[in-house]
């Protein structure tokens, strides 16, 4: 009955005949191809995506035009207009009103899902509901943006845009039953297009689905994002060529000093992050405290977005153009600090409202304004240092995004690609790394993350390799193998177990037939359970299929197996003997791993071997 590997024979037991090795029935680890027929199908897939997403970033743009055209200017046109122009008077203050009360009704007794900027309910789909956007969003968004923009709400486009691009291809995911991690390659596939269809900045985007969409870095998502946002950046060149959205010219090389000066400022931008999130949210909590439905709360949001705009109009609307007047320096003094500050006001109030809108252009500009208005103070008082005001306005910009919503690489390289400015690159690398750092110290949440972290749902900010997609089976089995033979009966087994060696004490056994052929495993509650008769043999009882795992698989591969297959132990098999057991690996032996990993990951070297270092 009981063998071991260091001794092949029987335990003083009777030799049963040789039984045949049940591999049909043996479930061996599965050797994954890092890009397989299925992602390039995924890869196809996120292209007509991208390809989709631009047509969408396009005819967004042009119905916000259209309602900013009726609503200000009375005329038919879709051309993108700002609507500070307007000669509309007091009246103002009712458009943003009458739009948001269309949001108000649309999100009651349509969906409630197209309040908010759109990445963060994104977010919460993709973690609690398998990346599954309702059908009905991928219409009503967008409409409810337009509407809400178009009407002079304080934000970009590309928001609504990303959050649209993303439920085309949750949607197209649903349609053709992908998997739920499919399905999330699609939903960042189209959220990163939307932002490359509206800023021209497809590095930045994938950067952006990778930081707060995919929460992974692998291949088979990295390349469909990459793939969707290239087609949607193609789609834009179409319409609109391939200058870069901002532009800025003989930017002023940066010196030590004035390196210096970008990481203080970036520590600044740092602390306004954390500032500028939790107003956001302060607002959103005092509405939650108003005696009145939320469906009327966008308007409130509203009249206080039409009072602001009536003595500072620049506040209303995406306000792209201010971004450019700021980062190109023409906008400046007394007018620069008005626009910015109130611009954070408008946006707070309305954002917090709970109406339909985004957080990029807003942060873009509120921090853009920051930053200028540092820069023109690190002039006065360090003249001399190189620093040049307009890349102050570019690191504001970009470090602002970069603490309040922590997707660091993609605001840096948003900041290269809507410039096309090299010389901005180390400023922009510290300035956004001192923010985040700053954000990360103060905040435990982000300007994306908070009202997620509310419903007590965690989000992950860290990505690292899994130690145990490192760690081989080979070097943490057991070699020391207890195994069955699988004619012995239930009562000599039980029998053996009432003996009490340490042996039997395993939750857990592979059995073998007479010339030690691994032919199953059996569970110990299994040979003690009452439904078998002690006149059973251990073959007639074996679990089946049954698993096994490889010298050469990774810990990570074994867990899955443990429990797929619900056991606590794996025969491990030569891929050359499959019907030959090498070690035995246990759930016991997995954790040992991890915790001698955890204690060097944590372990402090208190002294330094000189010799060691020589």
């Amino acid at each position: 009955m009981l063998f071991s590997a260091k001794h092949n024979t029987p335990s003083g037991l009777p030799v049963a005949p040789s039984l045949e090795p049940a591999l049909g029935l043996t479930r061996f680890p599965e050797q994954f191809s890092a890009f397989g027929k299925r992602s390039v199908f995924i890869s196809l897939l996120s292209i007509l995506i991208g390809i989709l997403s631009g047509f969408i970033a396009r005819t967004l743009t042009a119905l916000i035009g259209l309602i900013t055209n009726i609503s200000f200017y009375g005329k038919l046109s879709t051309d993108f207009i700002s609507p500070a122009y307007n000669h509309l008077g007091l009246f103002v203050i009712i458009v943003p009103v009458l739009g948001a009360v269309i949001i108000g009704f649309m999100a009651r007794y349509g969906s409630t899902g197209i309040r908010g900027h759109g990445i963060p309910e994104a977010m919460e789909q993709v973690i609690l509901n398998e990346s599954r956007i309702p059908a009905r969003l991928t219409f009503l968004k967008p409409i409810s943006a337009a509407i809400s923009i178009g009407t002079g709400g304080p934000f970009g486009a590309e928001g609504p845009i990303i959050a649209t691009g993303g439920a085309v291809g949750s949607l197209i995911g649903q349609l053709l039953h992908t998997t739920a991690s499919e399905r999330k390659i699609l939903l960042a596939a189209g959220a990163a297009a939307g932002m490359a269809a509206t800023f021209g900045t497809p590095i930045s985007a994938v950067l952006l689905a990778v930081e707060l969409l995919l929460f992974e870095f692998k291949p088979q998502s990295l390349i469909p994002v990459a793939l969707a946002s290239t087609a949607a950046t193609a789609i834009r060149i179409i319409f609109v060529g391939t200058a870069p959205i901002f532009k800025l010219t003989d930017l002023q090389q940066p010196g030590s000093l004035s390196l210096i000066f970008y990481l203080l400022m970036g520590a600044v931008l740092g602390v306004a992050a954390v500032f500028v999130t939790r107003a956001v949210y302060k607002v959103e909590d005092t509405f939650e405290k108003l005696p009145v439905h939320w469906m009327w709360w966008p308007a409130i949001g509203a009249a206080a977005v039409g009072l602001i705009g009536y003595f500072v109009p620049h506040t209303m609307g995406v306000g792209y153009d201010n971004i450019e007047n700021i980062l190109s320096g023409s906008l400046t003094g007394k007018a620069l600090l008005i626009l910015f500050l109130f611009k954070f006001i408008s946006w707070s109030i309305s954002l917090g409202s709970g109406t339909s809108g985004g957080t990029l252009a807003p942060l873009f500009t509120i921090g853009g304004g920051l930053g200028a208005v540092l820069g023109g103070l690190g002039v006065l008082l360090f003249p001399g240092i190189g620093i040049d005001t307009r890349i102050a306005a570019l690191v504001g910009m970009a470090a602002l995004f970069a603490g309040s919503a922590r997707a660091l690489l993609a605001s840096i390289i948003f900041a290269f690609e809507t410039t096309f400015q090299p010389v901005g690159l180390l400023p922009l690398l510290l300035g956004c790394s001192s923010s985040y750092l700053v954000s990360s110290l103060m905040m435990k949440n982000t300007i994306m993350t908070e009202k997620i972290a509310r419903k007590g749902i965690k989000i992950p900010f860290e990505y690292e390799a899994d130690f145990l997609d490192q760690a081989l089976v080979k070097d943490s089995a057991s070699y020391n193998v207890v195994k069955l033979n699988g004619e012995d009966t239930l009562e000599k087994v039980r029998s053996w177990f009432a003996a009490g060696s340490p042996e039997s004490l395993h939750h857990g056994y592979p059995v073998v037939d007479r010339n030690e052929n691994l032919i199953g495993t059996v569970s110990r509650k299994t040979l003690l359970s009452s439904n078998y008769s002690v006149i059973s043999k251990v073959a007639d009882i074996l679990s089946t299929p049954f698993a096994v795992v490889y010298p050469d698989s990774t810990l990570k591969e074994a867990l899955d197996l443990m429990a797929i297959y619900d056991t606590n132990r794996l025969p491990v098999v030569e891929k050359s003997r499959p019907d030959k057991i090498a070690a035995i690996l246990s759930r016991s032996d997995i954790l040992k791993e991890r915790r001698n990993f955890l204690r060097k990951k944590y372990r402090t070297e208190r002294t330094i071997n000189l010799r060691k270092l020589s």
